[in-house]
């Protein structure tokens, strides 16, 4: 089978597209025969020699998330049979193989089952950002352990970065909970995809005050705040709601306006998907498989997250378009559907 390897951290350039044997699915174990590739910031960073430390070293295949069809079953799993499409998260971490390969074998739990009728480039945004976004909207020492319609009703929630992956992923999911949705970006390009997300109503920071305008939309504040930018937490703390919190799930040097916080008795907490509690993450993994059956979490530039596709012979230049920022989700093409 192909796939895409590094042998040492470096640049996109170190990637190369090597032949393999095909893995084989032990007991409690899944093959899945991967149709695409997702590539995150983290993917990047790993791949770079800065990402999140779990052990591995290389040769290693790059990406987390991606989406495909069951291959075959290893003994002893239940709840998928082959030919079934499925999405995966955490492909690559704590082991050496992720997704920008043909095929992959993974633990029973990190397979999750899509109706037919779901898109792969669904499946494949599901990983890193979705549940990301869903341990962000359900930290709060007083909210919900796991989103379902209703969960954030009455409830207002501001999304820093909002026609990011993440940013859109927790539009979804929030507005999906019952949430008013408010929603920061820095263009009009990106102010049109976070509508298409579904935010009811998007604030330009570089072209307007941030906390006057979300005053003016919302003068009690909002109670949840996803964070991309410790920047920000000045502002964040000038508008949340008292005992709100604010969920950060990018590193960053941080200088928090503490008095600020505690005029507040706001809460201030940091997300990583990877190191969630095995609880955390089956909830998380549970509602979003939901809320993407429920047909309420899609893709696309119309829902507010356009594709970028690369084969994967050019898996470097995808990786080189994360990090160059690229608007919309990456995906890497490794087989036909």
């Amino acid at each position: 089978m192909r796939a895409a390897v590094f042998d040492e951290p470096g640049p996109a350039s170190v990637l190369r597209i090597a032949d393999r044997g095909l893995p084989v699915a032990g007991a409690g174990q899944v093959r899945v025969r991967i149709v695409l590739s997702a590539v995150n910031p983290t993917d990047t960073g790993t791949r770079a020699g800065r990402g999140v430390p779990d052990g591995v070293a290389p040769p290693r295949v790059p990406n987390q998330d991606g989406a495909g069809v069951v291959d075959a079953l290893g003994i002893g799993v239940t709840g998928l049979e082959p030919g079934d499409r499925v999405w995966v998260w955490d492909a690559g971490y704590g082991r050496a193989n992720g997704t920008a390969q043909e095929y992959v074998v993974l633990p029973r739990h990190q397979v999750v089952r899509m109706n037919d009728d779901v898109p792969f480039e669904v499946g494949a945004d599901l990983g890193i950002p979705a549940l990301t976004a869903h341990r962000c909207l359900t930290v709060a020492a007083d909210g919900p352990a796991r989103l379902a319609p209703g969960a954030l009703a009455g409830r207002t929630v501001l999304v820093a970065g909002g026609a990011g992956a993440v940013g859109n992923a927790a539009i979804q999911l929030a507005k999906w909970a019952g949430a008013t949705v408010l929603t920061t970006v820095s263009s009009k390009e990106k102010a049109e995809l976070a509508l298409a997300a579904g935010a009811d109503a998007v604030i330009d920071y570089l072209q307007e005050d941030v906390a006057a305008r979300v005053r003016e939309i919302s003068p009690d504040g909002p109670e949840l705040i996803v964070e991309v930018d410790t920047d920000n937490l000045d502002v964040d703390l000038d508008v949340i709601a008292p005992g709100g919190n604010i969920a950060i799930y990018v590193a960053g040097r941080l200088s928090l306006p503490s008095f600020k916080a505690m005029l507040k008795n706001a809460s201030l907490d940091f997300v990583l998907t990877y190191t969630t509690t095995p609880k955390e993450k089956a909830d998380a993994v549970a509602a979003v498989a939901e809320a993407v059956h429920a047909g309420a979490f899609r893709v696309g530039e119309d829902a507010g997250l356009p594709i970028l596709r690369f084969p994967l012979g050019r898996i470097a230049e995808a990786h080189e378009a994360v990090e160059n920022h690229a608007i919309g989700k990456v995906v890497v093409e490794v087989t036909a559907p």
